[in-house]
């Protein structure tokens, strides 16, 4: 399910038609649909008449917001600079840039296991105080989706599109269509995990006369719980911790993801398990092209160097300690 935009300068036909070829291709184009919008409101505020991109046009919608990131700028340019490429196709003459404003490489912050309990904690204390609908369907959601998050390693849309058909609550078994790069793949649930989702998925019945398509409906059961709800609520939940007192930065739905694969890495490496048997293994449970993707997450935390120092037996005998005799 895609969120429509009323598109309405003169490029709205051609906006549409762009949008059209790279869903029917399997892309989600979520995102370059609403940097669309955005470009086509933009037109529209500045009077363009001729549905031709020119240099000074695209230059114009490049320039950067002074609250916006490098990031944010690329992501908004990639979406044109696709939309260019396509009306050339079409014959329609566009100028297409050589280079996009690189993004910015941000170093998440990485949850550790006293910040999960943390944020759970809160989670849970928000399903006992609301008591009445929306706001009580809408507390023991959280407290699923965001576990399955965090337990199966899923990002964020796959747990908030989750349809209820694709969710084997008896074999313990979820099933993700078209999934980022355009993949299938089977997630396995744990037992407890598995008793938590159907506990929920019996109340979640019981309070609609037809059981609702979304395994986790939003406040309109037509459609699924949305992503930036998800997004808000994290960070509800997270400023209420202790840890957020004291943290110059902020994790996001993403770093239970995150924090996952850290853990189950860990867990290997403790264990003696060989990682380059499991890896791959891994990466095709969470979706990834290949294990380099998934070894990027674990890389990135500190708990990599402690881990591997522990179970470290060769080093010191392969590089011995050097001494510095003055």
């Amino acid at each position: 399910m895609h969120k429509e935009y009323l598109y309405s300068s003169v490029f709205a036909d051609h906006i549409k038609d762009h949008i059209e070829v790279q869903r029917e291709a399997g892309f989600s184009f979520d995102t370059s649909a609403y940097w669309l919008y955005r470009f086509d409101q933009f037109c529209c505020d500045n009077n363009v008449v001729a549905a031709i991109v020119t240099k000074e046009l695209y230059e114009s919608w490049a320039v950067k917001a002074d609250a916006e990131t490098k990031t944010t700028q690329n992501s908004r340019l990639q979406a044109l600079r696709s939309f260019c490429v396509y009306l050339i196709s079409i014959g329609i003459p566009a100028y297409v840039p050589k280079n996009l404003p690189r993004p910015e490489k941000v170093v998440p912050y990485l949850m550790k296991d006293d910040d999960i309990r943390e944020f759970f904690k809160q989670v849970d204390y928000y399903d006992t105080v609301y008591d009445i609908l929306p706001f009580r369907r809408m507390a023991k959601e959280y407290k699923v989706i965001f576990r399955l998050i965090y337990c199966c390693g899923l990002r964020n849309n796959e747990a908030c599109s989750l349809r209820a058909e694709n969710i084997d609550l008896q074999e313990g078994i979820i099933t993700l269509y078209g999934s980022k790069g355009r993949k299938d793949r089977l997630v396995y649930l744990s037992d407890d995990l598995c008793n938590l989702c159907n506990e929920y998925a019996s109340w979640i019945n019981r309070q609609f006369t037809i059981p609702p398509e979304w395994f986790f409906p939003g406040k309109d059961p037509r459609k699924h719980i949305p992503k930036t709800s998800l997004d808000r609520k994290f960070n509800e939940f997270w400023n209420n911790t202790e840890t957020s007192k004291v943290c110059d930065k902020k994790p996001t739905v993403h770093s239970l993801r995150h924090a996952f694969v850290i853990k189950r890495i860990n867990t290997w490496v403790e264990s003696d398990i060989p990682l380059h048997v499991m890896m791959p293994y891994l990466s095709r449970y969470l979706g990834h092209m290949s294990p380099i993707e998934t070894y990027y997450y674990y890389h990135q935390t500190e708990d990599t160097f402690q881990t591997v120092h522990r179970k470290d037996i060769v080093s010191e005998r392969v590089i011995p300690e050097v001494r510095y005799e003055g």
